[in-house]
């Protein structure tokens, strides 16, 4: 390696001297520079139509494929955010239907437990006005009952006191047997 890179500066040395110059400017040195400047501008452009543009539109396609899944993805959260805020929008409107639902539920019960209660009041008027009918009913047939007694003692005695005419001490008698007879139960009551 060393002799090819020292017979290079030898030859270059060796042209240097017979020109004068390292390198030789003539014409086909100029046609060849630009040759090679209009091949390497080719192949640039070449290389951008087969290698750089596919290149580019992937990474563009890329980008887009990014920004089109932020911008889904914003859109999608906004849409959760509207979403849960008419879900927290219908949990509010729901809670106060069922407390308004409790509330006539309440009312309802109250109104039946004070309807329940008149006419349990009612009816325990009812009741006791026919407790009090049936006890004067009976009072009225004890009363009749009473007297019926009283007739069948003074007829007892009116007959007794005409069988015989008897003193005083002797109707008081007859007044105090009969009593016994009859007994102390029917005057009681």
């Amino acid at each position: 390696m060393e002799t090819l890179f020292t017979s290079f500066i030898l030859d270059a040395a060796a042209k240097e001297q017979e020109t004068g110059f390292i390198f030789r400017l003539d014409a086909q040195l100029l046609f060849d520079a630009a040759i090679l400047a209009i091949n390497i501008f080719l192949l640039f452009i070449l290389l951008s139509y087969i290698l750089y543009n596919p290149a580019r539109n992937m990474l563009k396609k890329r980008q887009e494929q990014i920004t089109a899944t932020r911008e889904e993805t914003a859109a999608a959260n906004e849409e959760a955010k509207a979403l849960k805020e008419e879900y927290d929008a219908k949990l509010k409107d729901a809670e106060k239907d069922a407390e308004a639902i409790l509330a006539e539920a309440r009312k309802k019960a109250i109104k039946n437990e004070e309807k329940i209660i008149s006419e349990a009041k009612l009816e325990a008027a009812a009741i006791v006005e026919q407790a009090r009918k049936e006890a004067q009913l009976e009072k009225e047939k004890a009363s009749d009952d009473v007297k019926k007694e009283i007739i069948k003692v003074a007829t007892l005695m009116a007959s007794k006191m005409v069988s015989a005419s008897i003193s005083e001490t002797e109707q008081n008698q007859l007044i105090d047997e009969t009593l016994r007879e009859m007994g102390d139960d029917t005057w009681l009551s």
